[in-house]
């Protein structure tokens, strides 16, 4: 089954999403965006991998190594939303640190239609962002649901207009990339660590996770700007 027009998630897509993640890093991205150049985000999952014979759906899917890939990712991951974003596609969006999304964005986590429920990491992370009553909600009606709903119940971030989507996540993006990268990474680790182990977990680990900012050039550049300038004008460099 072709991907196109709908990206839908596979095998392929979640290898490519894994290597392409660790590049960036390699490459020296600061901010990274998930975008589709295609009709839409992603009408979900490739439903021919419920048919191949001796081959687990989680294997083709590899589920933990993409959520991993983009837990571990150092910088931030912004998912730019247009289209359908609808189950895998809906949850590779709830994977990324912040969506922006266009005004005509539909999402959902829709596999209850299909007798399933989200298998990439949807059900925790939609409940990790609305609560488990509403997360319930979303999962087991299996509804779409429009971008300004979505914002409102704080899963988007930003909704925008069809025609600046791109333009307005980039400068998203690029605001965060100039920022002080090694501290947003620690912030990324240390929001992970409460996520999994709570706020006695993440209060213990703060001395740990801290370390790289106290020996990174930013926290001098951003101490020194303050000094001579005041607050807001620092130049950040990524290290």
């Amino acid at each position: 089954m072709s991907l196109a027009p709908h990206n839908l998630v596979g095998r392929e897509l979640s290898t490519a999403l894994i290597s392409g993640l660790a590049h960036a890093v390699e490459t020296g991205c600061r901010a990274i965006i998930l975008r589709s150049n295609l009709r839409h985000f992603s009408a979900g999952a490739d439903l021919s991998l419920f048919d191949n014979e001796g081959v687990s759906v989680e294997e083709s899917l590899k589920p933990l190594g993409v959520l991993k890939a983009f837990d571990e990712c150092p910088v931030p991951v912004v998912a730019s939303v247009h289209g359908v974003a609808v189950g895998g596609g809906f949850e590779l969006a709830l994977a990324c640190d912040m969506i922006i999304a266009a005004s005509s964005a539909k999402f959902g986590l829709v596999e209850a239609t299909l007798g399933l429920h989200p298998l990439m990491g949807g059900v925790q992370r939609v409940v990790e962002r609305v609560g488990a009553a509403r997360g319930k909600e979303i999962v087991m009606m299996g509804r779409r649901h429009d971008a300004a709903t979505l914002e409102r119940w704080n899963i988007i971030n930003r909704v925008v207009p069809d025609a600046q989507l791109y333009e307005l996540t980039l400068a998203f993006a690029r605001e965060l990339a100039l920022g002080p990268t090694i501290a947003h990474g620690s912030t990324k680790r240390l929001v992970n660590i409460y996520l999994r182990e709570g706020m006695v977990a993440a209060d213990n680990a703060m001395s740990d996770v801290q370390k790289p900012i106290w020996k990174s050039r930013d926290l001098e550049r951003g101490l020194r700007s303050y000094r001579e300038k005041g607050a807001g004008l620092a130049k950040f460099a990524g290290n």
